[in-house]
């Protein structure tokens, strides 16, 4: 039976697992933490979870009066312009643990009902593929014992850890990373959000929904800058309508503690304090002290593994999957590497990796969704696409629900009508993406979209008229 040892237990590593169980190896899977990864445990699913409580206070706040619902409650009517709704952030957090919890344990009951074993400690390689193409992994476990695991392949997926400022340590109580922030019992007065990447838009938007004073801290000249340049506008412009404080084109030197509150300085010498300081500054991947390169494994400059389209790494039969390859840091990115790997090892049939079809979500509200070519690739001249943007205040479910922020925007190509990208801003479009991703996915033209039912009133409606905008255009052009 060919056997398989997966190093790390988050998507890459548990669908993996699956995969290969599914298709008869022999499967271990090395993990310290449980089940699910970062992911699972201190990422997605956790601040998903608190998201989704910032979700409904949002909700309230900003449509309760318009959409004429009344709340009668004692507070004085001197006092009436205070918040109604509170937030009890360790109930909140307490529930937010428990999912996770939750989740992990039915993913570890996934992977040992499909047959795969579970070891908890550290891995590590052993050395260079052995005379007969097999690879020892090192297991160590809590107590320091060492156990050896012969494989005839080896997937790494042991994914990342907060990267952090030599001047601005966190220390779990003010200073924090997002893994701490599910500690705290009490909601931050005055939070300072270190970097408006997507983990920081995303804390510094739930955590001003649930009352917090957020100031924005962005080295950058807007709020994610790896977004769609519309997309990143509509969100600043809804962040600093809220009350966010957001500075741009400022960075941290340095975060320190002064009694019970935090200082920033930023490179300019400015100083700003706050209860509380969240640093989101991206992530390092955890490719220390694991004997990568003395077995053959090349590591980018950055410390992630480098991989091919099937995940395979430099060595033979090792092959690795999710944030560790620095490719894209998306949950979902890393359960397909592992897929693909264990159907490339096992002989199954299998697609490479193509990044221009994956869909990924910022969980802000508004949401901002994407997938496919983006904007900055028309404005480089990657590919030449037509683009249509039509604002959601427009349509008319938009209006009945109150939303006034948000826009569909699609990208097609100019002679076929081929939609190769597209763009939704709005409260769940997470969900909207979806008609948008089987379109890249499949090939599929405007015509087909514009062509294909809606339901009245609907947010996808949207759609299906950004689409016949470009079919519009499209046979003006030609004629």
């Amino acid at each position: 039976m060919t056997r398989i040892v997966i190093i790390g237990g988050g998507p890459g590593g548990y669908e993996a697992a699956l995969v290969g169980a599914q298709l008869g190896a022999e499967v271990t899977v090395v993990d310290c933490d449980g089940l699910g990864g970062a992911s699972v445990l201190t990422d997605c699913v956790p601040s998903k979870t608190l998201i989704a409580t910032a979700e409904v206070m949002t909700n309230f706040d900003s449509s309760y009066e318009e959409l004429g619902i009344i709340v009668a409650d004692d507070t004085p009517h001197i006092e009436q312009a205070a918040r109604v709704v509170g937030v009890d952030l360790g109930k909140v957090n307490r529930r937010v643990k428990r999912l996770a919890l939750a989740q992990s344990h039915d993913i570890t009951a996934s992977v040992t009902r499909a047959g795969a074993k579970v070891m908890r400690g550290r891995g590590k390689l052993g050395g260079p593929q052995g005379i007969d193409g097999t690879r020892d992994v090192i297991v160590t476990a809590a107590d320091g014992t060492e156990t050896i695991l012969t494989a005839d392949a080896v997937l790494i997926a042991t994914g990342g850890t907060p990267r952090e400022i030599p001047d601005a340590k966190p220390d779990g109580e003010r200073i924090l990373n997002w893994t701490q922030v599910y500690d705290l019992d009490e909601l931050p007065e005055e939070l300072i959000v270190v970097g408006s990447g997507v983990t920081g838009a995303e804390f510094a938007g739930a955590y001003q929904a649930l009352g917090s004073r957020v100031t924005l801290v962005s080295s950058r000249d807007r709020v994610l800058p790896g977004e769609d340049p519309d997309a990143a506008a509509v969100l600043e412009d809804v962040f600093r309508r809220r009350g966010m404080n957001v500075i741009g084109r400022s960075r941290a030197e340095s975060a320190k503690r002064v009694g019970d509150r935090v200082e920033v300085t930023l490179s300019d010498g400015r100083v700003i304090s706050g209860t509380h300081c969240l640093m989101a500054v991206g992530a390092i991947p955890n490719t220390r002290d694991m004997n990568l390169e003395e077995s053959g494994v090349r590591l980018k400059d950055s410390g992630h593994i480098w991989t091919d389209k099937v995940s395979r790494t430099s060595a033979p039969g090792v092959y690795a999957a999710g944030d560790v390859t620095g490719v894209f840091a998306l949950a979902s990115v890393a359960a397909m590497q592992g897929r693909i790997a264990m159907y490339h090892f096992l002989g199954d049939a299998v697609a490479p990796l193509n990044l221009k079809t994956v869909s990924s979500n910022v969980f802000t509200d508004p949401e901002i969704a994407t997938v496919g070519y983006t904007q900055a690739d028309v404005d480089a001249g990657v590919i030449d696409a037509r683009v249509v943007k039509l604002p959601l205040l427009r349509n008319a479910r938009a209006k009945m629900q109150g939303i006034r922020d948000g826009f569909v925007k699609l990208f097609c190509r100019p002679g076929t009508g081929i939609v190769v990208g597209g763009v939704v801003v709005s409260p769940r479009a997470s969900e909207l993406i979806h008609p948008i991703s089987i379109a890249v996915d499949n090939n599929l033209t405007v015509e087909q979209i514009a062509n294909a039912f809606t339901v009245y009133p609907s947010l996808s409606g949207s759609i299906a008229e950004v689409a016949r905008q470009l079919h519009t255009r499209k046979v003006a052009g030609e004629a």
